[in-house]
């Protein structure tokens, strides 16, 4: 089971924006605000007291200290609730700076009702957005 996914940035504020506007089209919303220390959590604000929701955090430096950059062949699959949500999510990511790894379309060779898009944020990091739904 996915706990938290954590993404670094060079530009955070930048990156704020974006993940601000993008995770809101998927009903997240910034749920743990450190942005004085560089970091960020998002996630469902209904959930924000279950030790087991998922997250995602944006980091101004990782760790190690070292400058951030994107994981060559990582992506992160977020879900979606209705086949719109992932044309707002897709819309709203080029809006603010992300680019087009595939437009929002019905996957068949995923399977049955893989309705999806694919996006990088501004620091190029990977994003799937699905829904599975019935369409």
């Amino acid at each position: 089971m996915l706990g938290y996914t954590t993404v670094g940035s060079t530009d955070f504020a930048a990156s704020c924006k974006f993940y601000d506007a993008v995770l809101a089209t998927l009903g997240w919303a910034r749920v743990h605000d450190h942005s004085e220390g560089g970091w960020i959590g998002y996630g469902d604000p209904a959930q924000v007291n279950n030790p087991n929701a998922q997250a995602l955090w944006l980091c101004k430096t990782p760790f190690d200290t070292k400058p951030a950059s994107v994981g060559n062949g990582s992506m992160v699959g977020l879900h979606a609730q209705t086949r719109e949500q992932v044309e707002l999510f897709y819309k709203t990511a080029l809006a603010h700076g992300g680019s087009s790894e595939g437009e929002p379309a019905l996957r068949e060779q995923y399977g049955p009702n893989w309705y999806l898009a694919y996006v990088r944020d501004p620091m190029g990091n990977k994003y799937a957005v699905v829904y599975r739904g019935v369409l």
